[in-house]
Parts: structure tokens; sequence; C-alpha cells
């Protein structure tokens, strides 16, 4: 028995309306949420035209044209403008006849290549029970005709199973939330031995130790510690039968560990340092689960991967404008203080459901609703942007390229020596050890 998705029932006008307007075929992403027991399509999105298409009007006219590039590059684009919860569930293709024998083989390349794209961004990895299936959809351009299969992205091997797609309305009208603050301070050494100095392959590798922290901290729902596998909405009442808009938020408090547990072996690493990185900040993050008997472990699940994209994303984007301003081969670093963006929220019409999006200080409330439209093909009144949050920093310290023999040399005394403490501070506390097992013996003996 194949998935069945449920899908907001707005999203049949919209891939209707693109079936008359382009041809001979469309791509586009389909944006939504799994569950163990159904699947839900909260927003179909149409790939933007490339500049010289909007130029010309021209669309290619075979299938074996699509540019699979620019396709991922805009689910990796959209994936940062959604909240925890909410992730590129699918593919889609409207297609003339003549073109619709090619479909599936061209959606099967690309809902791999989208996966395969987004999984390289992440920090987190899916669980073991985690739903793997992602759909397809082919829609013909003439006859209307509708046909969803999935496919199981964890297996190169995979063979397309039939899917039931179903329209329903206000199908996420009165979704669940979960809104947290989390504070970060979070220090990233760059090492001295090290060839270069990447700072955003240093500060990916920062915040991947970071996420394990985040992955094992203590999450309370409305003050309370909830079992996994309650349901989320258990004590409290449900909104039921509305077709209006209204969410149902809930308020998390983020407890890290100060320390491993006492089964975790720890080891202090002592490492030689030319510079550093810190992030620090007040980071709002949202997350957003169905209402149909959510467990706590979804809604958590879905907020932790929320902390960790937003803080991932940001360093991206940063590092993406300072290469475009800087360029990519700067080579001496000085001391810097560079603004994160700050996140904001948009409203989806008929949903509870806001979208994300992020900017920075001196960025145009017009350049916002233009890459609403652009990424999202969705209009924003300038009122319906929240900026969610205060400034967020990010500190680079100096960073030494280039160093000469004499540096060299004393880096190496450097190490040697840190190695030679290290070593002294085992023998020390040996000895130490050993002085205090003779003298409580000779202690107990007299």
């Amino acid at each position: 028995m194949g998935r069945t998705y449920f899908v907001e029932e707005a999203i049949g006008q919209y891939l209707s309306d693109l079936s008359t307007k382009l041809k001979p075929y469309v791509t586009g992403l389909l944006i939504g949420q799994c569950s163990p027991q159904r699947d839900y399509i909260i927003q179909a999105v149409r790939t933007p035209p490339k500049e010289e298409q909007k130029e010309d009007s021209i669309s290619p006219s075979k299938l074996a044209s699509i540019d699979e590039e620019w396709i991922t590059t805009h689910a990796s684009q959209v994936s940062r403008m959604l909240p925890g919860g909410l992730l590129v569930l699918g593919v889609f293709i409207i297609a003339t006849p003549e073109l619709s024998k090619d479909c599936q083989n061209a959606l099967r390349k690309l809902i791999f290549s989208v996966e395969k794209s987004l999984t390289k961004r992440r920090l987190w990895k899916p669980a073991e029970e985690e739903v793997s299936e992602r759909a397809t959809l082919q829609i013909c351009s003439a006859t209307r005709k509708v046909v969803c299969r999935t496919y199981d992205v964890q297996d190169p091997k995979s063979s397309p199973k039939p899917a039931d797609w179903k329209y329903q309305s206000a199908l996420s009208a009165s979704w669940l939330a979960l809104n947290c603050t989390v504070n970060v301070n979070i220090h990233i050494p760059l090492l001295a031995t090290s060839l270069n100095h990447d700072l955003e392959k240093n500060t990916k590798n920062g915040l991947n130790r970071w996420s394990k922290q985040i992955e094992d901290s203590v999450f309370l729902i409305n003050g309370q510690i909830k079992d996994d596998d309650t349901e989320l909405l258990e004590g409290q009442k449900k909104l039921r039968g509305s077709t209006q808009s209204s969410t149902q938020f809930s308020d998390v408090k983020v407890l890290t560990q100060l320390s491993q547990g006492s089964s975790c072996r720890s080891t202090a690493t002592v490492q030689v340092c030319s510079g550093s990185i810190n992030l620090k900040g007040a980071v709002k993050c949202r997350a957003y689960v169905h209402n149909n008997k959510p467990k706590v472990k979804e809604a958590i699940q879905a907020l932790k991967r929320d902390i960790i994209n937003t803080l991932s994303d940001r360093c991206e984007i940063l590092f993406e404008d300072l290469i475009i301003n800087e360029g990519p081969h700067k080579k001496s670093f000085e001391r810097e203080c560079h603004v994160l963006p700050q996140r904001l929220f948009v409203p989806v019409a008929g949903s509870s459901v806001m979208l994300s999006d992020y900017k920075f200080g001196d960025e145009a409330t017009g350049e916002i609703q233009e890459r609403f439209v652009e990424m999202l093909d969705q209009s924003v009144q300038a009122e319906d942007i929240h900026i969610a949050e205060e400034i967020n920093t990010v500190d680079i310290c100096p960073v030494t390229d280039n160093m000469d023999d004499t540096q060299q040399q004393q880096l190496t005394k450097a190490t040697l020596l840190l190695k030679l403490q290290q070593n002294m501070g085992v023998v020390i506390a040996a000895a130490v050890a050993v002085f205090a097992s003779i003298f409580s013996f000779n202690y107990f003996s007299d």
C-alpha cells in the first residue's frame, strides 16, 4: 500500500493556473511535512525562470533540457525559508501530452538530485524510523490527469510506488507551533597548524559540535518535560472544526548539558590556535506540526532541526555575502565583527504556518518582497513581514595565513611544549595518586 498525500486545496488551483500559462512544461517543488501515518503538502512552488528565459519569454521544448543544477539550487534556497517541521517533500512537472512519456525519468533524476543537495547542507542526520519516501507529481496540461509516485531516497535503486493525492480544505489552518529562544555563545578555534584558514569550513565544523549539544538537550514544553510517545496536545483543548487560520503556540525552553554524563569519557585537547570565530546572540526558533494527534517526539525533533538549521543557514548567507563583497580569495584577515542576518516570518494565506527568511540591516523591504516572489512565487505585503529578533554577531579574530621559518619554529616549539605539558600533567597526576595511596596505607597501618 502506497502513501497518501493530503494536499492544501488552493494548490490544485495554483497547479491548474500554471498548466495554462506555461508550456510545454514547468517544474517545481512540493513543500510539506512527513509523519508516520500520513504526509501533508501545504505549498507548491514553480521553479523560477532563468534570466534569459525572462528576457526572451522562451521555454525549452524538451525535458532533456531541464537544468538540474538550477532546480537543486532553488530547492536549497527554498529550504532556508522553511521553519522547523517543513521540508521540500517532492518535485512536480506539468507537461504537454507529447512530453508525458519522458516525465517519470526526469522526475526520478530530479528527486534524487534535490535530496542529495539538501542532505549535503544539513548538520543533522535523519532518524532510522523517519519516512524516507519523497513524492513526484506528474500533471498533463491537456487532460489535467495527476500521477503521484514516491521514491525511497535512501535507496538509489528504489522503484516508484503509487501514492494517493487528496485535496483538503484548510489543511494547515490550525497546525501547532512551538517557539523558543536559544542564547548562543559559540567559540570556534582556528588551528595554526592548518595550511589555510577556510572560515566557512571551520565554522561548519564548530557548528557540527554545537549541533550535537542541541541534539542532547532537554526540552521543556510549557514548563514540563513530556514523554516522547505522549501526544503533544495531551491535557490541552484541541481546536476542532475551524476553517479560519488559528495557531496553538507552545513555549519551549531548551536546557543544554553543561558536562557529559559519567558514562562518557572526555579528554582535554590542547591545540595551538592563531585565531577564532565567536558566534553570539539570541536566536528565535519556530517549528510547526500537524494537528492529527502529533507526538511530543515529532514536535521536539522539528524544533531541534530548526535551531540547528537557522544558525547554519545564517552563517552560510553571511559567508556568501562576504564572498560577493570581498571576493573568494581574501588572504589576510584582520579582526572583524559581522552582523548575522536577522530572522523574519511571513504568513501564508489560509494557513496558521508562517514561512521564514533572513535580512541584513541594510536590506530594503522591497528586496525581501522580491525574494518571496522569486523563490516562493508569493506576494508579500510590507506590513506582513515580522522581524523576530535583535542583532546577532560573528566576531572573527586575527588569523595568520603566512608564517615565516622563525614563526614555524616557534609554533613547533610551542606544540612540543604543550605536548610535554600534557604528558607532565599525566605523570604528576599519577605520582600524586601513588603518593596518596602510600600515605593512606601508612596512616591506616599506624
